[in-house]
């Protein structure tokens, strides 16, 4: 078995043009760890810490994050994903997937359903869902929205980190510096990194899930922080919409509740991991 994240290098699997960084460590169950647009794979730590050795966690970068190499190229995520999948010789696994993560997880589902054994999402988005309407969100949100695009059209990438802390850290409707130390030092670590990444290529997208979540056979757990104001509409649709999913909002927590080690979040996990798990 591989080293413990975070203690050295990561391996990687070739994927078209990239070389695709992921851990992997434990064993039993497998359980793929995909990552928010704001982070990468040390996200998780806190999780696959909290789960330990009796699973076989495994997460990896994506393009555009952590220590994932790529040539521009157009390209599928869910390749990737698969790379890694296939790498580690796992035929099915559970997949948790936190906000973009979360809706790759989705799509991933839908398309080989062959290798998903249950679902667990975080804040998760969904590909081909409607934007938002201002109406739909509070004027503190609509506030920190319109600061986070003026930062990113002003192209201060600092200034956009920092905002976008605000936003998917401490979470949409907290104060600024809710979470702070080494959480938020490695927030705005995962997430220059991902600002300051050279564009993979453009992706092919794969059909979009909105219409289409019905088809989702297997469990499924929605996690959302009641924090989380912009996430909470997508994860309503997806609790009601895949026939054997149940949601759970989290109090005083925002989009990244397992990078916060959430205790409801982890109960939450546990509980619905446990009838997959390992013996004992």
């Amino acid at each position: 078995p591989a080293a413990a994240m975070g203690h050295h290098g990561p391996m990687e699997v070739g994927s078209g043009t990239a070389r695709i960084a992921y851990t992997a460590r434990g064993s039993g169950p497998a359980v793929l760890l995909l990552h928010a647009g704001v982070t990468d794979r040390r996200s998780w730590t806190p999780l696959v810490d909290h789960l330990g050795d009796g699973w076989r966690t495994v997460a990896y970068d994506r393009r555009g994050f952590g220590d994932t190499t790529y040539q521009p190229a157009p390209h599928r995520e869910m390749d990737d994903a698969l790379a890694v999948l296939d790498a580690e010789g796992i035929d099915s696994a559970i997949l948790i997937g936190a906000s973009n993560g979360g809706r790759r997880a989705v799509d991933l589902t839908l398309a080989h359903p062959e290798r998903v054994r249950a679902l667990i999402l975080v804040g998760a988005g969904i590909s081909g869902s409607p934007e938002l309407a201002d109406t739909d969100l509070s004027p503190r949100v609509q506030e920190l929205a319109a600061r986070l695009e003026a930062a990113d059209e002003g192209g201060d990438l600092d200034l956009l980190n920092r905002i976008e802390a605000q936003a998917w850290l401490d979470g949409w409707e907290a104060d600024e510096g809710r979470v702070t130390g080494p959480l938020r030092d490695l927030f705005l670590d995962m997430n220059g990194i991902a600002l300051r990444a050279t564009d993979p290529g453009p992706e092919q997208a794969p059909e979009p899930a909105w219409g289409r979540l019905g088809r989702i056979a297997v469990p499924t757990l929605v996690l959302c922080g009641d924090l989380d104001a912009v996430s909470l509409p997508a994860s309503e649709r997806l609790a009601a919409e895949i026939p054997d999913a149940r949601l759970e909002i989290l109090r005083d927590t925002g989009h990244l509740p397992h990078l916060e080690s959430h205790p409801d979040a982890f109960r939450a996990i546990d509980d619905f991991l446990r009838p997959f798990g390992p013996p004992g």
